[in-house]
């Protein structure tokens, strides 16, 4: 059974996450072999002040 796991900046919509759940799983059946009822997409929202890059925490970058 695989599970996928999303970590992404809060902000996306319901329907935003619903369609990513469908595409992702699609993909996972077709490319992996599984079915949809085996394969499990978790989303995470992390917030900004929580998630860095190059050093720089995504609540202090310039943009």
């Amino acid at each position: 059974m695989p599970i996928i796991r999303i970590e992404m900046w809060p902000g996306r919509t319901h329907a935003q996450k619903a369609e990513l759940a469908r595409v992702i799983t699609e993909a996972m059946v077709t490319i992996a072999h599984t079915t949809p009822e085996a394969t499990i997409v978790v989303f995470q929202d992390v917030a900004k002040e929580n998630w860095a890059q190059g050093g720089v925490l995504a609540s202090d970058a310039k943009k």
